[in-house]
């Protein structure tokens, strides 16, 4: 069980988790913030211990051992301006890569648009969600999974990168309440970075890309396409490169060519 605790005398944010919610099991923490009338403050944070169909980006499955990890999800209310979702998809991810390297010092990687790595490993990724009104975003959900204390993985072929956490990274357990605190600070600090000075954010993101710079597949909706990792535009979206010509990218599966 999370020690609320230990989680909140080491968290520093205004206004991210300062609304905390705490269950044991839920169908997803995505859908629950998304759905709730309820719970509908902004910086509101929902953790589960166990997601009954946790998901990943495409409706892929997201396996966690209930008490091992974290899995909890991020209520954002705010007049959202356009793309800026892609680059707080980015900078979610970008919170959890720090915490790792500041708590852990381990070395991560981000693969584009949504995953961090470790030694080719996966170890967190973000999914985010919306309601709509009109024309306008209502509320943006961004969902967080980490393995953290989780030691072995079933083989499966739902996994679409193979896993790791940070304790096999790290070589022992550690505390999810530290980490916890961390990345809701480090987001807290990225969602204000986004506000005036988005591109700051972006060169962090960038300067642990995974596949930056190298030739690419890329695969989206059955097509596929192949060029170099060439940037990323004012928006975080993929700028692939096909010889002379460049091509913005806004989904799509990445890997080595």
């Amino acid at each position: 069980m999370l020690n609320i605790e230990d989680f909140d005398i080491k968290l520093c944010t205004d206004v991210l988790g300062r609304n905390f919610i705490y269950t044991e099991e839920i169908e997803s923490t995505n859908k629950a913030l998304l759905n709730s009338t309820e719970f509908d403050k902004d910086g509101t944070v929902l953790l589960a211990e166990y997601q009954t169909a946790g998901k990943g980006r495409k409706s892929r499955v997201w396996y966690s051992n209930s008490g091992q990890n974290l899995t909890f999800s991020t209520l954002l209310k705010k007049d959202f301006k356009e793309n800026e979702l892609n680059i707080i998809n980015l900078g979610a991810a970008l919170s959890v890569a720090v915490a790792l390297e500041n708590l852990y010092q381990l070395n991560t990687n981000l693969k584009w648009p949504n995953d961090v790595l470790i030694n080719e490993r996966k170890i967190a990724g973000i999914l985010i969600e919306t309601t709509v009104s009109g024309s306008k975003i209502d509320k943006a959900v961004i969902g967080i999974g980490i393995n953290v204390n989780q030691h072995a993985f079933a083989n499966s072929t739902e996994y679409h990168l193979p896993p790791t956490s940070v304790k096999n990274e790290f070589g022992k357990d550690v505390s999810r309440e530290r980490i916890l605190s961390e990345v809701l600070n480090n987001f807290e600090d990225i969602l204000r970075r986004i506000e005036t000075e988005p591109q700051k954010v972006l060169a962090d993101w960038k300067s642990r890309s995974r596949f930056l710079g190298e030739n690419i597949k890329i695969v989206e909706d059955g097509v596929t396409k192949f060029g170099k990792f060439a940037d990323l535009d004012e928006n975080g979206f993929l700028v692939l490169q096909q010889g002379d010509e460049t091509e913005t990218i806004h989904f799509g599966d990445v890997s080595s060519r």
